[in-house]
């Protein structure tokens, strides 16, 4: 009797004939194989798409953790990114940032500093600095939009190229949203949906998603608006989020340039 893992790589390729010839093995083997030998793990994951912890969880079950770990570790700093770059923080928000603790990490450190902005700030003071610095009088100082970043222009291509992928993962602007879909708050509200499993639920179509998401419309511009955000003039506290933001895509770039 084949176990569930070697049931679903048999389907994902076509059959037990598809699987070996995928293989390079005789069809014999396959048929004979009650679960996916360890040796063969890595090759049925290449040639099926299925994850080699749904193969072999017996095998692979800490790995499997570690990376759902992971993706909801980075769902949840895309998420704190949206909260603070979509409204200003309110006391309890601040009360909370103030106890981040870093590490020696460029990340850790950057959490370390944004907790330090947090603890000697008002919410009042912060107010003002997000009034300069993203709405002012007739515009803030900074534009936090794809299409003004890519275009120098708002309601541009890359907006309506956004507002077709998100259609094709079901994701459409909240009614009450007043905001563009490539505004930077949406953006990372979006990657923190699908790095924790909200909108694709098998990790293979999931990192796929994400991967295009990232890759077509934030790592063209985020890492320059942050830079800016960081130089701003009326930037204090948000010159920290600009640190953990930029940091935080630079580790993202260089996670999803690994091959898969």
């Amino acid at each position: 009797m084949r176990d569930a893992g070697l049931e679903e790589a048999i389907r994902a390729a076509g059959g037990v004939g598809a699987l070996a010839q995928k293989l390079g093995i005789s069809q014999p083997s396959v048929s004979n194989w009650s679960r996916v030998p360890a040796e063969r793990v890595v090759a049925v994951e290449a040639a099926t798409g299925v994850t080699r912890g749904a193969l072999r969880p017996d095998l692979y079950s800490d790995l499997a953790a570690a990376a759902d770990e992971i993706d909801a570790a980075r769902a949840r700093e895309y998420a704190l990114l949206a909260t603070l770059l979509a409204r200003v923080p309110d006391a309890a928000l601040l009360a909370r940032l103030a106890t981040l603790r870093g590490d020696a990490t460029p990340l850790g450190l950057a959490h370390a500093a944004l907790a330090e902005a947090a603890d000697k700030m008002t919410a009042q003071r912060i107010e003002r600095e997000f009034f300069d610095l993203f709405i002012g009088i007739g515009r803030g100082e900074l534009l936090p939009y794809a299409s003004y970043y890519l275009t120098g222009f708002l309601h541009e291509r890359p907006l309506a190229r956004l507002r077709s992928d998100l259609a094709e993962l079901g994701v459409t602007r909240a009614e009450d949203q007043c905001e563009p879909e490539d505004h930077i708050a949406t953006l990372c509200e979006v990657m923190a949906g699908l790095a924790g499993g909200k909108f694709v639920n098998a990790p293979d179509e999931r990192r796929r998603a994400e991967k295009q998401l990232f890759d077509k419309h934030v790592a063209p511009w985020a890492r320059r608006f942050f830079a800016d955000l960081e130089r701003a003039e009326a930037a204090d506290f948000y010159r920290a989020v600009a640190a953990v933001g930029a940091t935080f895509i630079d580790i993202e770039t260089e996670a999803f340039a690994l091959p898969s």
